[in-house]
Parts: structure tokens; C-alpha cells; sequence
């Protein structure tokens, strides 16, 4: 930080170029525009001005049109923007990052990856209190050469080298939050075969630790885990696997022995539906920890993918991010939805403490 006075930003990745996120920026700067007040966009000046073309020219974009994109290059530039003023922090030559929507290109790779490598950094030195990411391509991603296949595992490496530790020593895990229900996964971007193989005691436990640690301090409170089987029915006892009996139970009581409330597995087909909480129905349980990335998201996105938030567990700064993708289908409308990425928003700021914006004072 500039000094202990200075309000902390967050710091919002613009994602990949050539989908949604630039402009679900925009839209969420429209409709919200306090909640916004304090965010930093990290990404590419020419790609925003182009974004805000797109959204002004929509009914929900109407206003857009008023504000105006400004280029800084210190933070104290930042928290003086006035209201109206979208702040841009240009990493790269101003204009790489501007591809054609929808199209997979190594250049929105790279332009999405630079973004989220400034703007993770600068959390990692505290200069923001937490970093918003818009949806990036894996496949953009790979042909910009970038050896990582997602936000997560880039968040990791940059962590694990600022921390001076391997990857090893910096786990984290991915979490899937709404107002009704949350999951934690225990592999992430690998397939299921090999997600299987993921299954382990250590890796188990070690997503009960994170999850409980992480929790807690969110909650105020020891969280209720429930954790998923990963056969139908749990196993049945055996009948459909040996994963529940061999290495999942023994790592819920060994949970259970370092003093977390967890419990499990039960058969993932109906936990998530004992978790969820509602006006009338109170979930029995305050997240869920499921085997493998579908059967944890798939949940969580069927109740709406607008309300979602990603958030990463077990990393030094605290990062969101909207649990949809780039939509190409939708890139260079204006027409995208900025809902899940003002939840991420938000979300940011609770995590990290900070509630609303209060410019500095001369």
C-alpha cells in the first residue's frame, strides 16, 4: 500500500478480450456503480473503450455512454477517480489485447494472463486488499504458452513463488459459493480419470483443513462439512467401490480428531440438496466437499449460474471471481450479464473487510 491511510482497491482482471468480461464490467459499473467505486480494471485501455461501444448501445447499457475510461499509473490516481471515471490500469502495449470476440487467440491469452499476473502480484505486496477475476479461455491460454490451465493454478504459482515455497506447500482449492449453497472441491481442472486418482487420503483431508480454515474465518464459527462419496450411493458399503470405506471415511475421522465438524460421506446424489439452505428449508450443513469439479459446480450452477462466486481457498490474498465462462457466444453484444461478477464483487469485499468506498480526504 501506499500508506496506511490510503482506502485499499481491488484490483478486477478484465479476462479474456475476446468474450463477456470486458463488458460485464461495464454493465456492473452501470448498475452498481457505489459497489464498484474502488475497483481498479487491469487489463487493456483499448479493449474497455471498445467494451463500452458494445454496452452503450443496449437498453441495460443506458449511461454507459456518460462515463469516461481513464488510464492510470499509480494507485493514488486510482482512489481519486471521481464517480463516472472507469479506472484502467494498462498492462501490455495498449491495443494487443484488442482480438475479435469470440475468436481464440494467442494474443487474448496472453493479454488476459498478463492482467491476472499484475493484478495478483499486487495483492501478493498488498497494494489491493483482494482481486476479481473475469472469466478467462484455457485454450487462449495455451496458445499464448501460458503453462497453467486456469485462474486457480496461476493464482497457485504466483503465490508459491512469492511465498518462496512449492507448489506443493501452497495447496489450494477451488470453492463454489451462492446465497443457498457452497462446495469445495477436492481436484479441480484434470480429467476424470485422473481425478479419481486424486482421491486420496492426504488430498482429502487436506481439502477438509482448507475448507475448515478458510471457513471459519468467514463464518465466525467451526463450519459444518458434509463430504460427498465418490461412487453412486457412497459405495453401498463396498457393493459399488472401496474409495468411501479405504480412504474417504478414514480421512473424515481424522478430520473429526483435529476437531472439525465434519462428517460423510454420504451418497453425492442427495447431500447437496441436505445442504442447501432456503427461507424454508435450513441446509444441515454450511458447505460441501466434493470428489471431483463436475459433481461439486454442477449443483451449484443449476441454481443459478448468475448468483455463483469462485473463490479460492487456501491462498494469501483473497480472490473472486464469476463462476461462468466467456460466452463467445455473447461477446461484442453488450448484452451479457454482469450478476455473478457484482456477486464477486461484493463477495470480495466481505472477505477481505472491505465494505464500501470512502475516497481519501485531503
Amino acid at each position: 500500500m501506499t500508506g496506511s491511510s490510503a482506502f485499499p482497491l481491488l484490483a478486477l482482471t478484465q479476462g479474456e478480450p475476446a468474450g463477456i468480461g470486458p463488458e460485464i464490467i461495464w454493465q456492473a459499473f452501470a448498475r452498481d456503480p457505489q459497489l464498484m467505486r474502488g475497483c481498479l480494471v487491469v487489463g487493456d485501455v483499448a479493449v474497455l473503450e471498445r467494451a463500452q461501444v458494445w454496452v452503450a448501445t443496449q437498453a441495460a447499457g443506458r449511461g454507459v455512454e456518460s462515463w469516461r475510461v481513464e488510464a492510470v499509473t499509480t494507485l493514488a490516481q486510482a482512489r481519486a477517480c471521481a464517480s463516472g471515471v472507469l479506472p484502467v490500469w494498462q498492462v501490455g502495449a495498449r491495443g494487443s489485447g484488442c482480438v475479435a470476440p469470440g475468436q481464440i487467440t494467442a494474443a487474448g491469452g496472453r493479454s488476459a494472463a498478463d492482467a491476472v499476473t499484475w493484478a495478483t502480484r499486487c495483492a501478493l505486496r498488498g497494494e489491493v486488499a483482494a482481486v476479481v477475476t473475469a472469466p478467462i479461455h484455457k485454450q487462449a491460454l495455451a496458445a499464448a504458452g501460458v503453462p497453467y490451465p486456469g485462474h486457480t493454478e496461476l493464482l497457485q504459482a504466483e503465490a508459491a513463488a512469492h511465498r518462496g515455497c512449492s507448489l506443493h506447500d501452497m495447496p489450494v482449492r477451488m470453492m463454489l459459493a451462492n446465497d443457498e449453497l457452497r462446495t469445495v472441491l477436492v481436484s479441480i481442472h484434470v480429467s476424470l480419470r485422473d481425478a479419481i486418482e486424486a482421491v486420496t487420503h492426504e488430498q482429502v483431508l487436506q481439502t477438509l483443513q482448507i475448507t475448515h480454515d478458510s471457513l471459519t474465518r468467514v463464518l465466525g464459527r467451526a463450519p459444518r462439512i458434509a463430504v460427498a462419496g465418490l461412487n453412486p450411493h457412497a459405495g453401498e458399503g463396498g457393493l459399488m467401490g472401496r474409495e468411501e470405506l479405504e480412504i474417504i471415511a478414514p480421512a473424515v475421522d481424522a478430520a473429526r480428531a483435529r476437531g472439525m465438524l465434519a462428517s460423510g460421506p454420504y451418497p453425492p446424489d442427495t447431500v447437496f440438496m441436505r445442504a442447501r439452505h432456503t427461507t424454508h428449508h435450513p441446509g444441515e450443513f454450511d458447505v460441501v466437499v466434493a470428489m471431483y469439479h463436475d459433481q461439486g459446480l454442477i449443483p451449484v450452477k443449476y441454481l443459478g449460474v448468475e448468483q455463483g462466486v469462485n473463490v479460492t481457498l487456501g491462498l494469501p490474498l483473497v480472490r473472486t471471481s464469476p463462476d461462468h465462462g466467456t460466452a463467445f457466444d455473447l461477446a461484442g453484444t453488450g448484452r451479457a450479464d454482469p450478476t455473478s461478477l457484482i456477486q464477486a464483487v461484493r463477495m470480495a469485499r466481505a472477505l477481505s473487510g472491505v465494505v464500501s468506498f470512502t475516497p481519501n480526504t485531503p
